[in-house]
């Protein structure tokens, strides 16, 4: 399987990225900065509020808060941890700085999604929402093909590949740090797995809003105690990042060498992490109960900023602040992924902080399962699969994690890349033809903040804002009318 890898799937993953996705995923962030006026720089006092203010869902959907931290579930994982450190040994330092300017640009591609998420959601039979690229693709492009092209990709790539590789970093660091064989570490992640999927995207909300804001916490707080330890370090850290990034200095390059290594590997596990554009996140935005899309939108795009520019980084400084010992740039090592991680934060602290680290791992990488699964299941249903099919869904994935703790993180890591990339890019074509509907709801709700309306429920019909009106009965008929909080 690793041959495999290295002949077909990694080739195809370099053309991919190389001359096409770099280009999209880049370029809808900054045309989106620029119609936006920057909304991920403006209005970002109205996220904090928008997420904090928050209370519990309504009218069958969940809160703006629990939304936020089931897609914090998806996106603080692995990325955060093994896929920081898989980019500076391949890209260098300045596979970081790439990283921070995916995210920064992203934020506003997030903002989009979801408001058009939102936007385009149906109420269902029992009550609560569903929506997601596959509906917005569906209803607002009118093409069912091409939105079940979208539906078919990301059950692949958020039921499968990135599960495989949710469990094979928990599998990574007990085997290197608790010296856990991987066939129980399949075991034990299936059993705990199990109950969890099948209660529904209800429990995954549930477990991520307690679970997720504790750990990562705690791990903002590890990180900032080692920077602050190698406090005399930063200033040349940044400099590496800065230098890294355009080539400007050849002995901070990656194993993979120079400025490309660094700018593919920085988007590679920039998107990975963050999922800004990838069309993941707007299915759990969807669900949310809101009185206006825009603030959905908000609570996305701050979800960008927390995983990449808070816990990224973490991850970036304290392996960095290491010295050589633990990791030199250029040189290859033999501790790759969560055990560089792990090596980085011992070094500082001391072999004490292994098991800590390890439960920390356990619960990013847990939970972006359950988050994973939960994107899945909802375009599952959107290809009119209900019933035994779910279970079918859930059993699968069950082995996919499993199989996924036992494979190589070569082999998960390069099929989640060339999966992403084509979940991705479909996501990104949308999104830029549907952006005007976003848009309009960010100048509708930035004139109901001026006039003091911004809870006022939002108006999709009749709305001179709008390129026109918004199908279905949960947003309002008229202008004058009374709008259906969503």
């Amino acid at each position: 399987m690793d041959d495999f890898t290295t002949t077909v799937i990694e080739p195809v993953s370099t053309f991919f990225y190389t001359y096409l996705l770099i280009y999209l995923l880049v370029g809808a962030g900054l045309y989106f900065t620029v119609r936006t006026r920057a909304v991920q720089v403006r209005l970002v006092r109205q996220m904090w509020r928008t997420v904090v203010g928050s209370r519990g869902g309504a009218d069958g959907g969940i809160s703006s808060f629990q939304a936020f931290c089931v897609g914090l579930a998806s996106r603080v994982g692995t990325g955060n941890i093994v896929g920081v450190a898989i980019a500076l040994t391949l890209g260098g330092p300045g596979a970081i700085f790439w990283m921070w300017v995916v995210a920064l640009v992203g934020m506003a591609t997030a903002f989009v999604e979801a408001t058009l998420a939102q936007m385009f959601k149906e109420r269902t039979t029992d009550g609560t929402f569903r929506g997601g690229p596959a509906y917005y693709i569906r209803t607002g492009l009118r093409s069912r093909p091409f939105a079940v092209l979208f539906a078919v990709l990301l059950v692949f790539t958020f039921g499968f590949a990135f599960n495989m590789v949710q469990a094979n970093t928990i599998s990574d660091a007990l085997a290197t740090g608790h010296d856990v064989g991987t066939g129980w570490s399949a075991v034990l992640l299936v059993l705990l797995a199990a109950p969890v999927l099948f209660g529904g995207v209800r429990r995954v909300a549930t477990v991520a809003g307690v679970v997720l804001p504790i750990m990562a916490g705690v791990y903002l707080l590890l990180a900032l105690v080692v920077v602050a330890l190698n406090a005399s370090a930063v200033p040349g850290v940044l400099a590496q990042i800065v230098e890294g990034a355009f080539g400007l200095d050849e002995a901070v390059a990656g194993t993979g060498g120079g400025l490309l290594a660094a700018l593919l590997n920085g988007v590679k596990r920039g998107l990975f992490s963050n999922e800004a554009g990838m069309g993941s996140a707007p299915n759990t935005a969807a669900t949310a109960t809101v009185s206006h899309p825009a603030k959905q939108g908000l609570v996305q795009s701050l979800g960008v900023f927390v995983d990449t520019m808070l816990v990224c980084t973490a991850t970036a400084m304290m392996i960095l602040v290491a010295g050589p010992d633990v990791y030199s740039p250029g040189e290859t090592t033999e501790a790759v992924g969560a055990e560089l991680t792990a090596g980085a934060v011992a070094a500082s602290l001391g072999t004490w902080t292994t098991p800590l680290l390890t439960a920390l791992i356990f619960v990013f990488a847990f939970s972006s399962v359950l988050g994973n699964y939960s994107y899945a299941e909802v375009n599952l249903q959107f290809l009119g699969v209900r019933g035994r099919g779910l279970v079918v869904l859930r059993v699968l994935v069950l082995g996919a994690v499993a199989l996924g703790a036992l494979l190589s993180l070569k082999v998960v890591w390069a099929l989640a890349d060339v999966a992403m990339g084509l979940m991705a890019t479909v996501n990104l074509v949308a999104i830029v033809l549907l952006g005007r509907w976003a848009l309009g709801a960010l100048k509708d709700y930035e004139q109901a903040v001026r006039t003091g309306r911004q809870d006022a429920p939002f108006v999709g019909a009749g709305n001179p804002l709008l390129p026109g009106d918004l199908p279905g009965d949960v947003w309002s008929t008229t202008a004058t009318g009374t709008a259906a909080k969503g």
